[in-house]
This record gives C-alpha cells, structure tokens and sequence, in this order.
C-alpha cells in the first residue's frame, strides 16, 4: 500500500518534552550538594566592608572555597581564561595555582566583589542554584536527543521485545556499532561502513528469526540545517542498505521542524520503506514490521 506524504507529516507532533525535559533539578540539587559547605563559607564575604582582606584570609584558611567561583559566573568547569591589559592567562579553580592575592584581583575584575558586597544577594546557595538551573537548561538539547529513543524503547517493550536477551526470539539492543553488529550475528554490513573504514553506530538494533532491523531515531521541534544533512544521509544509507540481506534499516522520526525541510525529507520517505513517526508506533507499526 501506497502511503501519501502529505498525510504522514500532518501527524506529526508540535513536542515530545516530559515533566524533567525543562530542568533536572536532581542534578541541580546533586551539583549544589557538592558544593554546599564551601558556598556557606564565601557566604561571609556577603556584605563585608573589608571584603577583599577577608577573601584573601577565607582562601587562606580554606582554599576548598575556590572551586566555587566558576559557577558563580555560570562556568561549567575548573578554568577560566581571561585576556587583559597584560595578556591571557589561566585561572585555575581547582587547586591553589596562584597567590591569594591573584584570586582576589579575579574577584574584583569579574564583578563578584562588588555582587557580594553591595548586597545583591543575601545567599549564595540560592544565587547558586538558580545559576545551576539556568546552565541545566541548556542541557536541554542533549536531554531533546534521547527523548525520542524513550518513545521507541517504550514501543519496542509494548511489543513484546525484551532488552540485551540473547535467548530471546526477538530482542533489541540499544546503541550498537556496525563492527559489534558483524562480529555478533556475522552479518557482512561493509556496504554501510564504507567498506569497514567508517563505523556507524545504530540507536537500537533489533534482532528477529528473520532479520536484523537497523533503527534511528529523532525528533526536531524546530528547523535548520541539520535536518536536510540528516534527511540527506539516511536517503544514502537507505540505498545502501537496500541490497544486504537479512538486514533491514529503519527511521523513527517526528516533530514539527521537519516543516522546513519537508522536501528532503520526501526524497527519503521516497526512498525509505521503513520511515515511521509516532502515530505509525501508536497504531501498532512494531507488531506488524518487526517479525
């Protein structure tokens, strides 16, 4: 049966973002948990007349307290480069790298000085989580990215695929190479290698009686270039595909942002027998493809 294009990308959906897409405050609260007594310590430095003595005598006294500073100036990381009047150089954060006296001028220059003296703040575990939550959202396109392998992983278990079981009659396998793909079911998958010189890597291999399903997933709520490169190279590896026996590839995909690179994505749909969206898994697409 004949699918028509136009029907299939009017079913797909505007997002696919679950309660903690937004924000992992269990990783905000881990971060800041790591840090907790130190914050309370530069917690004295809040208001101070003498802050800067008193800095130098905290960093003295406890010198754990620097690794603090990068995240109150949103800096993921233990180094902070800066480029002034006499050159660039390294900060590290880490360990004691320079003087005291060095860290306190890094505090002056970098406005945190003047952020705790001025009373702009009444406490630095708060000013620091609401730091942690802004830099967990831009995690939020790495956590996009799995999104839509939970939709599949959840489909696949709906069908009866049980995980990593090699006993099973059908079993899926998250995130595999091609290289482990050919030594485990000694499958020759050259023609999707460049010929063994490139190692590709699968969201899910699903293993039947009768074949191997080779399975991507993604979802793109917005546009860009991105989604014609990648329409682009499934297209390829759809033809080559093609002709290797036992072996099947498969394309989950959805979202809105498709719209802007329809085109592309119709020449693969063209291509592709396998291209799914998520009404496709919600009208039962795993119990009839993958036998």
């Amino acid at each position: 049966m004949t699918r028509n294009f136009e029907k299939w990308l009017s079913n797909f959906k505007t997002s696919i973002a679950t309660y903690d897409y937004y924000v992992d405050f269990n990783k905000v609260y881990g971060n800041i948990d790591s840090i907790r007594v130190e914050l309370n310590i530069l917690n004295a430095l809040i208001g101070h007349k003498d802050i800067k003595n008193e800095f130098i005598n905290l960093v003295n006294k406890y010198p754990e307290v620097l690794k603090c500073i990068p995240l109150l100036l949103a800096i993921r990381g233990k180094e902070v480069a800066i480029t002034d009047e006499n050159g660039s150089r390294i900060y590290r954060f880490d360990k004691v790298a320079t003087t005291p006296e060095e860290y306190a001028k890094f505090m002056q220059k970098s406005g945190l000085f003047n952020l705790l003296q001025n009373h702009l703040i009444s406490n630095l575990l708060d000013y620091a989580t609401g730091v942690e939550t802004g830099l967990d959202s831009n995690g939020r396109k790495n956590r996009g990215g799995h999104l839509m392998e939970h939709v599949v992983e959840s489909y696949l278990q709906k069908a009866g695929i049980t995980k990593k079981d090699d006993n099973a009659s059908k079993a899926y396998y998250p995130e595999m190479y091609v290289s482990e793909i050919q030594q485990k079911w000694n499958i020759d998958l050259s023609a999707i290698s460049n010929k063994g010189k490139t190692e590709k890597r699968f969201d899910f291999i699903v293993k039947t009686p009768k074949m191997i399903y080779g399975i991507e997933t993604n979802f793109y709520s917005g546009g860009g270039s991105k989604l014609n490169e990648t329409a682009r190279s499934y297209k390829t590896l759809a033809l080559e595909a093609a002709d290797i026996p036992g072996f099947t590839f498969v394309w989950f995909t959805d979202g809105k942002g498709w719209a802007s690179a329809r085109h592309n994505l119709e020449e693969t749909f063209d291509v592709l027998p396998h291209i799914y969206n998520i009404k496709d898994m919600e009208d039962g697409i795993m119990d009839t493809l993958l036998k």
